[in-house]
C-alpha cells in the first residue's frame, strides 16, 4: 500500500537548491528538495545529533502532532499527540476553569505501545534511520536489520476520528524470512460532555507471514477515537490513504506557483496544504481553525476573518470557502447591540470571547471584504454587507480626538503594550474602508461608496500625522503614541498601500529589526528573548513587495523560506516564539501565499468582475505564472515574462486570453473577467 502514497517520484531521490542570492546568515540547511513536491532528510549523512522535530496535520475530526527525535545513534523515537477537537472533555479537579476552553479530547502514545515483531529468536527493533520524507504526509525510512527493512509513514483520516501509522517491512535479505506478530491492542474510556468516548490503539499485522526475497507485508496501526455508538472497525487505511491523496492532488492542482526558485515553490506548495487541511466539522458548520495544539472548532477575528478567510477564494477550494463563509456568518450572528464584537468563539463556537477589544472590528471590516470581493459573488456580498457596515461604524464610533481607532490591545492580546490607540487597528480600517468602497460600488450602494472613500482618505491623513514619527534616525511610525521602540506591525501600511514612509519603514523593518527569524515583535534593549511571530514577518514581506520593493523583499522572502522549509523546524511558518515553541499554525501559511498573490502580483480584487494589478519580479527571475488560480470565481491563469526591463503580462481565462501586454514594472494594469 505504501507504494501508492508517494506524490511525484522516488520520494527518496533528493534535488540539491542552488540559488544564486545572497542569504542572511543562518543555519545549514537539514533537508533537500525531492522532485518539488518533497523535502528529505538524510540521516545517512548527518553528523548534527541528537535533533528534534514535530509537524502538524489534521482532518475534519481529528489533529495530530507527530513529535520525532533522533539520537546520536540515529535511533528514531515518536511520540504522537492525537487530538479529537469536537469531544470535550471534563475539567479535571485540580485543573483551573480556563482549562475548558482547551478541554479537547487527546491522547500522547509514545513508541512503546508498537507490536512486537520477531523472527527466530530475535525480537526485531527498528533500525537506525536513514532518511524521513514529507510531502503532505510524514515517513520514516529505516536503515535494514536483520535483512529487514523497515518504513513507517503516518498521515490523519480526512474525514474520521483516527491517525494511521502504516509499515511496511520488506524482505532485503538473500532468505527467506518467517516474521511473527503480536498485535497491540489499547482501550481507555471516558465520559465528556457529548457522551461516553473511547480511544483505541490497535495494530492489524498478520499473526505470521512468510517473506521471500524482495517481497513486503503492510500493516496499519490506528490512534483514533469514537463517540457513543460509533465502532473503531470504521478504521479504514486503504480509505484514509487514497482521501489523504486525493487532497494532496487537488490542492496540488490548484493555485500552482511557477517560478525559479525551487524553495519558493516548494514552501508556497506545503503552505497551501497546511492552510486547507485545519478545517474541522463544528456546530456552527465547517470552519477554519488555527491549530497547534491549542486552537480548534473555533474561530478567531484575526486568524481566520482577516488571515486564511480571504487566501480561499485565490486557492478556488470549495470546503475553504465554505470554511470561510461559515464563520463571517457567525460573526455577523453575534452583532452586539452595543460595545465590541466577541474576538474569536472557541469551543464549538459555543463560548464567545468578549472581554477585551484587540481591534477586531477592523480586522472583520479588511477581512470581509476583501473575501466577498474576491469571491466575485454578488449575492453573497448583499447577505454578509450588514457585518461590513457594522464593523465600519463601530470603528468610525470609536476613535480618539485625533481621529485614531480606539482599542485596548492588537492581536497580541495584552503580550506587549499597545496604547489606547494603536497602528494595527487604524490600518486595518484604512484597508478596510478600501475595499469596503468598492464593493459598495458593486452593490449599487453609492452613497455608502463616497462615505468610506471620504473616510478612508481621513485615515489616511491620521496615519500619517498621529503615527508617524522618527525612530531610531528613521522616518516611520511609532505604534502608539508613547510609543518609543520599533514594532513589528509598522509593516501595515505598507500592506494597505501606503506608501508615504516606505523607505525609513522599510530600512527599520529588515535592517532593525530583522533577524535569522524574521521580525522582531520589538526593538527594545531591555529585552531578554528574541521573541518572533511570523505573521508580522509575514505581512511585512507583502507589503514590501506591494509597495515596489522588490528585490529588497525578495532577499529576505529567501532566507525566511530557506529557513523554514529545509531548517532545523520544517516544513512551514509558524506561529510565534518563545510562546507555542514554533508550532505550525495554519492561517500564517495562508498568509505566506499571501505574499505572492497580493504582494508580488499586487492582485487586488475592484468588483465582482475586475480586478487591479501592479505586477514585479525579482530582478534574478525571468518569469512567473500562478496557474489554475480562481479569482472573482473564475479560473485564470497569469504569467510574467520579463522582456529587458519591462514585464509582458499574460491573463488567460476559460481558454481565451484576456490581458497580453508589455508594462513597466509595479505599472497598475486592470482585468476584467
Amino acid at each position: 500500500m505504501l507504494s501508492s502514497i508517494a506524490i511525484g517520484q522516488d520520494s527518496k531521490t533528493t534535488v540539491e537548491v542552488k540559488v544564486k542570492t545572497k542569504v542572511d546568515a543562518q543555519t545549514e540547511d537539514y533537508w533537500r528538495i525531492n522532485n518539488e513536491r518533497a523535502i528529505v532528510w538524510d540521516l545517512t549523512i548527518e553528523k548534527r545529533l541528537p535533533h528534534h522535530g514535530n509537524i502538524e496535520m489534521a482532518g475534519l475530526k481529528v489533529a495530530s502532532i507527530i513529535y520525532y527525535a533522533v539520537d546520536e545513534d540515529k535511533k528514531l523515537t515518536i511520540e504522537r499527540d492525537v487530538i479529537f477537537p469536537q469531544l470535550r472533555t471534563y475539567n479535571k479537579s485540580d485543573q483551573p476553569d480556563w482549562k475548558k476552553y482547551r478541554a479537547y479530547y487527546r491522547k500522547r502514545i509514545n513508541d512503546d505501545i508498537l507490536p512486537s515483531i520477531t523472527v527466530g529468536n530475535k525480537t526485531i527493533v527498528p533500525g537506525p534511520l536513514d532518511s524521513i520524507s514529507i510531502n503532505g504526509m510524514i515517513t520514516f525510512y529505516h536503515a535494514p536489520v536483520e535483512g529487514l527493512q523497515i518504513t513507517r509513514i503516518i498521515l490523519p483520516s480526512p474525514t474520521e476520528r483516527y491517525i494511521v501509522e502504516e509499515w511496511e517491512i520488506t524482505n532485503v535479505s538473500k532468505i527467506d524470512q518467517s516474521l511473527q506478530f503480536t498485535n497491540c491492542e489499547l482501550y481507555l474510556g471516558e465520559k465528556g460532555y457529548k457522551g461516553d468516548y473511547a480511544f483505541y490503539v490497535k495494530s492489524e499485522a498478520p499473526d505470521q507471514e512468510k517473506l521471500y526475497p524482495g517481497q513486503s507485508i503492510n500493516f496499519p496501526i490506528y490512534y483514533g477515537a469514537t463517540l457513543e455508538l460509533e465502532s473503531s472497525d470504521s478504521f479504514n487505511d486503504e480509505k484514509a490513504i487514497i482521501q489523504r491523496v486525493n487532497y494532496l492532488s487537488e490542492i496540488d492542482s490548484k493555485l500552482i506557483l511557477e517560478t525559479p526558485d525551487p524553495i519558493i515553490n516548494q514552501l508556497f506548495y506545503f503552505s497551501k496544504l497546511r492552510a486547507a487541511e485545519s478545517i474541522f466539522s463544528s456546530s456552527m458548520g465547517t470552519v477554519h481553525s488555527p491549530g497547534g495544539g491549542n486552537y480548534y472548532v473555533g474561530i478567531w477575528a484575526n486568524d481566520q476573518i482577516e488571515y486564511s478567510g480571504p487566501f480561499f477564494p485565490y486557492l478556488g477550494y470549495a470546503l475553504g470557502n465554505q470554511a470561510a463563509e461559515n464563520a463571517y456568518r457567525h460573526f455577523q450572528k453575534n452583532i452586539p447591540e452595543s460595545g465590541h464584537i466577541p474576538y474569536a468563539f472557541e469551543v464549538d463556537g459555543n463560548f464567545p470571547m468578549t472581554h477585551l477589544d484587540r481591534g477586531d472590528a477592523a480586522m472583520i471590516a479588511y477581512g470581509t471584504t476583501h473575501y466577498l470581493l474576491a469571491r466575485g459573488d454578488k449575492a453573497l456580498g448583499s447577505s454578509l454587507w450588514p457585518l461590513v457596515e457594522w464593523s465600519l461604524n463601530y470603528c468610525h464610533h470609536n476613535r480618539n480626538s485625533d481621529g485614531a481607532v480606539l482599542s485596548e490591545s492588537d492581536e497580541m492580546e495584552g503580550r506587549i503594550t499597545t496604547g489606547k490607540a494603536n497602528l494595527s487597528t487604524s490600518s486595518l480600517y484604512y484597508g478596510g474602508l478600501k475595499y469596503a468602497s468598492r464593493l459598495a460600488d458593486a452593490l449599487s450602494k453609492k452613497a455608502q461608496a463616497d462615505i468610506y472613500r471620504t473616510r478612508q482618505e481621513e485615515m489616511g491623513e491620521v496615519i500619517e500625522n498621529y503615527f508617524g514619527a522618527t525612530i531610531e534616525g528613521l522616518e516611520t511610525y511609532k505604534y502608539f503614541e508613547e510609543n518609543t521602540f520599533l514594532r513589528h506591525w509598522i509593516c501595515l501600511p505598507l500592506s494597505m498601500g501606503i506608501t508615504d514612509r516606505k523607505e525609513g519603514t522599510i530600512e527599520a523593518l529588515l535592517d532593525k529589526l530583522w533577524t535569522d527569524n524574521g521580525i522582531l515583535v520589538e526593538l527594545n534593549p531591555a529585552s531578554t528573548q528574541n521573541v518572533f511571530w511570523d505573521r508580522a514577518t509575514l505581512y511585512a514581506l507583502q507589503g514590501i513587495f506591494k509597495v515596489g520593493e522588490t528585490d529588497k523583499g525578495y532577499e529576505k522572502l529567501l532566507s525566511l523560506s530557506r529557513k523554514r522549509l529545509l531548517g532545523d523546524h520544517v516544513p512551514y511558518v509558524v506561529e510565534a516564539y518563545p510562546e507555542n515553541n514554533m508550532k505550525h499554525l495554519s492561517a500564517e501559511s495562508a498568509l505566506y501565499c499571501r505574499i505572492i498573490t497580493e504582494g508580488m502580483l499586487g492582485i487586488e480584487p475592484v468588483s465582482f468582475d475586475r480586478f487591479i494589478m501592479t505586477p514585479t519580479l525579482p530582478s534574478q527571475w525571468d518569469f512567473m505564472r500562478l496557474r489554475n488560480m480562481t479569482l472573482l470565481d473564475r479560473s485564470c491563469d497569469i504569467e510574467l515574462t520579463r522582456k529587458q526591463q519591462d514585464i509582458r503580462v499574460v491573463v488567460r481565462s476559460s481558454g481565451k486570453t484576456i490581458l497580453d501586454k508589455l508594462i513597466k514594472s509595479g505599472e497598475e494594469i486592470s482585468i476584467t473577467l
